[in-house]
């Protein structure tokens, strides 16, 4: 996620070199074929009006819809956030509440305890890695035993396997007294809920943008690119300023390159680009907050912006 205000001019042309490189030529060609007396070269300056005017109507639907889903990525992780804690509460609470029982145990109660968050902070990780398509699982090791980790590392689904052994887990302890009443059901509410939140994102991740407007957001911008030099020379031959052309050309293809290329890169929030939703720190925070209701005083270090992005 990119937190600085201010951009690199060069990085920004790199994002849209293709589209400047092929409206630089465009326009030198039609200039100097101008310039030899070849007047087909001249069209109505209503030809790129008009394209213009379709094209903006599909940049301003896609960047809509991309920010949308943007936006709904990032509002999945905040309740995934939530309900991590609220789960690590319920854990917490609702194992320490059966201390006056007479099958209690301390030494078997806290190994849950620790054992359950420790697995809730996998599950995001795994989430993480998983809508990121990244293969690195043995980040997931230290939070894990070794008999379950060698289980999870054949699985397809990582998250919905942890969440299975999650489950399990509960009702181990419903069975041996750690935990009682009701305690499960509210239990099983919060990694509904996780479920839930896993499902949206794996929606947003597997379902493209309707591919057609990116198809022909892409066809109408280089279409207008290739026009627009033709539809101004002859104003600017007019006004005897016809070399004054090229960097006109130039910029307005600038704007309506940069505009599609704002919707292109946001409508996939969870490819580990500087512009997508900073998973690695939604995990930071919650793998800190979860480890700090335990009790622990040896957090991980607290991920901050790097030169102005967030990942």
């Amino acid at each position: 996620m990119i937190i600085k205000r201010k951009f690199n001019p060069i990085r920004v042309i790199q994002y849209v070199q293709k589209e400047i490189i092929f409206s630089l030529l465009i326009s030198l060609l039609v200039w100097g074929f101008y310039e030899q007396k070849i007047s087909l070269v001249v069209l109505p300056f209503s030809i790129s009006a008009i394209l213009g005017s379709a094209l903006a109507i599909f940049i301003a639907f896609r960047n809509n819809s991309s920010y949308g889903r943007w936006w709904e990525a990032r509002t999945l992780w905040g309740g995934i956030v939530n309900s991590s804690r609220v789960l690590a509460r319920l854990i917490i609470t609702f194992t320490d509440s059966h201390a006056h029982q007479a099958n209690f145990e301390k030494e078997r109660s806290e190994t849950f305890k620790k054992e359950m968050v420790n697995y809730c902070i996998a599950w995001v990780h795994a989430l993480r890695l998983h809508l990121r398509k990244q293969e690195n699982w043995e980040e997931l090791q230290s939070f894990l035993s070794w008999e379950d980790f060698k289980v999870l590392t054949n699985s397809q689904n990582k998250p919905n396997f942890l969440q299975l052994l999650m489950g399990k887990k509960i009702y181990n302890a419903m069975s041996n007294g750690t935990l009682g009443g009701f305690d499960s059901f509210q239990m099983e509410g919060q990694l509904l809920a996780l479920a839930n939140f896993q499902g949206g994102c794996e929606r947003i991740k597997n379902t493209p943008l309707l591919r057609q407007y990116d198809f022909f957001t892409r066809l109408f911008l280089y279409a207008f690119i290739l026009l627009l030099p033709f539809s101004l020379i002859g104003d600017f031959t007019r006004m005897e300023i016809s070399f004054l052309m090229i960097p006109v050309a130039l910029i307005i293809s600038f704007v309506f390159a940069i505009l599609a290329k704002v919707g292109e890169v946001n409508e996939d929030p969870f490819e580990n680009r500087i512009t997508d939703v900073p998973l690695s720190a939604l995990c930071n925070t919650i793998e800190r907050d979860l480890l700090e209701m335990l009790g622990q005083k040896d957090l991980p270090k607290k991920l901050e912006a790097e030169q102005g992005f967030l990942f």
